[in-house]
């Protein structure tokens, strides 16, 4: 049966597919508002909160002029560096009319990171207790024999079991024993259980048993959180979806008052529209749906710059782009290719698996907050360890004496010493003096050597970074397009170009706030997935289609609006499937088409597997799991963003002294402010902005773009 794009509308609560009870309570949860965006609100706000700076982008839709500000990151309450910067940077009037705040945010990353989150109790099927110990029963390392996987964020004794069976088909082989469900609810009580997650055996299949566990949790005096395997992931694989509904308790302790702490301060402030935040996998989710998801925001934070990156790469028609987003943390990068998003449907984080749509960001502790020091055996280090917001590299002159990345970067005339954004003024004397007691230790003559060698050490870690998203995937570097943005990276798009062997690097508008650029041009963006085991065939394409309508009906509804509506007028809608050859563990998704009958999602599962893996195999494939996403943009549209006023006239040009990695020594040079930047030039100079520094050095030339980017390219002679 083709799939002609007009699929079956099955109303909520049926198939298995309706809001349930847990979706009931978040429409009357406590402290969340759900504002109605006013008519004619012209403003657009995007903020994106880094390990060290605090990001905002202020678009208004009707003039298209662009603010931009940086603030400190406030690492014990986030919320308040979200507040400075709108503070400094959104007059009250255009707060009034912003219809959309959308926020990046690492807070869930960091509770799962460091382990602060709910107390968590899981309540499963009888014999299913240690699922999350037993994993894959297999190491993440073969390599390492010392290897131990992470601890269970819910000890065994808060792990109860219930009796109750549903076989893998939905059928009934057991009814839910109730009395179960109380016995946990005592000893939860007893333990101080914040949250209980609730995942029995094959409930993607039938979750009806899964649905009357919380009203006995309630009747036997639990007043806390519930969430739902069937809910929070609709597929099959016990000890992913049991890890990722344990995730989704673990972290909403975290994420529902940090969210509604925000909502609030800007509630005070004026503020009428929604307050959206991004997601793992892409797009933005409305306040209630992220206090009632969370783990569906785990990686907020570095998803925007990819998605800013995609979007630019498109309108310079660049086929692959590398996303390189140096910040004050670490370094994110990911590969763009005809301006799609690298999306997988399983992540990572600190060894916990999460079945969540999540954009393919690699990520390392390399950036300009990282910490240089002289290991045990002499050799000279940077990272993973960051100086973070507080107290910051040496040269803020905020109480930090250890060496960093961007003391470095001071020290080699990379920053010009003064003012920087954000209300820090950059002291190049206190960074000569963190560097300069590293050289002995390492052997290196001095200061200069030491920063030389800081700089070289974080390009090779983002580097390499870099080569798992390109060269592990077939991939060469070298015909890409380095797209370099974050407060520190286009300080290194010439370092990391000569690393990669690549030609050209472009330094976006707004570089510095590029992510934030990103949240700005954020959808909205719904998924659910079901998991249906069947050989694929076209009357199980008709069946997963069937079933993808029924999800879109969920969809729709929740992106509506609680309690509200149909399907909104520019929705867009996408059907993925994960295929397999019969016999095979792993999956690939496809896309399905319009029109296209089982042959024609073969023909494309066979292309993508032969670019994955370099053969094609024969025999039947089967489809595993059925996702459904559904996309509508913003007011205002993903316009291009244009660069905002360059600090300095036209002309003004202060002459420094700057190090060359090429000619390995100073030289003679100037710091040109980008708007006085009209036509190529040479390097080695430097093209300085209120958020960040381009940096370009001796073989490379830098020359401005229509579209507001700058394109730094190599010399021949110098590849």
């Amino acid at each position: 049966m083709p799939y002609d794009g007009d699929l079956p509308r099955t109303p909520p609560g049926r198939g298995g597919t309706g809001d349930g009870p847990r979706a009931a309570r978040r429409r009357d949860r406590p402290g969340v508002s759900t504002p109605r965006v006013r008519s004619g609100a012209m403003t657009t706000i995007g903020v994106d909160v880094g390990g060290t700076f605090t990001d905002l982008v202020s678009r208004d839709t009707d003039t298209g002029q662009i603010t931009v500000a940086k603030r400190p990151t406030t690492p014990a309450a986030p919320e308040l560096g979200v507040l400075a910067a709108v503070d400094a940077a959104v007059p009250p009037e255009s707060l009034a009319r912003c219809a959309y705040f959308v926020h990046g945010t690492t807070v869930g990353l960091n509770a799962l990171l460091e382990r602060r989150g709910a107390t968590v109790g899981l309540i499963t099927t009888e014999g299913f207790r240690d699922v999350l110990e037993i994993r894959r029963g297999d190491r993440d390392d073969p390599y390492d024999l010392f290897w131990t996987p992470p601890p269970p964020l819910v000890p065994r004794r808060l792990r109860r079991e219930v009796a109750e069976r549903v076989a893998a088909d939905g059928t009934v082989v057991r009814e839910l024993d109730p009395e179960g469900v109380r016995r946990a609810a005592a000893v939860f009580a007893a333990e101080g259980v914040d949250a209980v997650a609730v995942v029995l055996i094959n409930a993607y299949a039938n979750a009806a048993h899964e649905r009357a566990v919380p009203a006995a949790l309630r009747d036997a005096g639990f007043a806390g959180e519930v969430s739902l395997s069937h809910e929070v992931s609709g597929e099959y694989r016990e000890y992913e979806r049991t890890t990722t509904t344990v995730v989704d308790a673990f972290v909403r302790h975290r994420m529902g008052p940090y969210l509604r702490n925000l909502d609030r301060g800007l509630r005070a402030r004026g503020f009428t529209g929604r307050l959206l935040v991004t997601r793992s996998g892409g797009g933005a989710l409305t306040l209630e749906e992220a206090a009632a998801r969370p783990f569906e925001t785990i990686l907020s934070g570095p998803v925007a710059g990819a998605a800013a990156t995609a979007r630019l790469a498109s309108s310079l028609g660049r086929s692959t782009a590398i996303a390189a987003d140096v910040g004050g943390t670490s370094f994110d990068t990911a590969l763009i290719e005809d301006g799609v998003l690298p999306l997988l449907f399983q992540g990572e984080v600190g060894g916990l698996p999460l079945q969540s749509p999540w954009v393919d960001v690699r990520s390392v502790g390399a950036g300009g907050g990282s910490v240089a020091y002289v290991d045990a055996g002499g050799l000279l280090r940077v990272g993973p360890r960051s100086a973070g917001a507080v107290p910051g590299p040496a040269c803020y002159g905020r109480g930090g004496t250890e060496p960093t990345v961007t003391d470095a970067a001071l020290h080699l005339g990379l920053i010009p010493p003064g003012p920087l954004a954000g209300g820090i003024d950059l002291d190049r004397d206190l960074a000569t003096a963190a560097l300069a007691p590293l050289a002995a230790p390492c052997g290196l003559p001095g200061a200069d050597a030491v920063a030389e060698g800081v700089m070289r050490i974080a390009a090779a870690h983002m580097a390499h970074a870099v080569r798992g998203v390109t060269v592990e995937r077939g991939v060469d570097p070298r015909r890409a397009v380095l797209v370099a943005f974050g407060g520190a990276g286009p300080l290194f798009g010439c370092l990391l170009a000569g690393e990669l062997g690549a030609s050209a690097v472009v330094v976006p508008a707004n570089a510095g706030t590029f992510s934030a650029v990103g949240l700005v041009q954020a959808d909205l963006v719904r998924g659910a997935a079901r998991t249906l085991v069947r050989p694929l065939t076209d009357a199980a394409l008709a069946e997963a289609l069937t079933l993808a309508g029924a999800l879109f009906t969920r969809l729709f509804t929740r992106l509506a609006g609680r309690g509200g509506g149909g399907e909104p007028a520019d929705a867009v809608r996408e059907i993925d499937l994960d295929l397999r050859h019969l016999g095979q563990e792993h999956t690939l998704a496809v896309r399905v088409e319009p029109g296209d009958t089982a042959g024609g999602v073969r023909a494309r599962f066979t292309a993508r597997y032969r670019r994955a893996y370099g053969h094609d195999m024969p025999g039947p494939l089967e489809i595993v799991t059925v996702r459904a996403t559904v996309r509508a943009g913003l007011p205002g549209g993903p316009a291009p963003l244009p660069a905002p006023a360059a600090a300095g006239a036209p002309g003004e040009r202060r002459d420094i002294d700057l190090w060359s990695f090429h000619r390995k020594r100073f030289v003679p040079s100037r710091a040109v402010p980008r708007a006085a930047l009209t036509q190529a030039t040479p390097g080695p100079l430097v093209v300085v902005e209120p958020t960040s520094t381009t940096y370009v050095d001796a073989g490379f030339t830098v020359a401005p773009h229509e579209c507001g980017t700058l394109l730094v390219t190599r010399e021949e002679k110098t590849l």
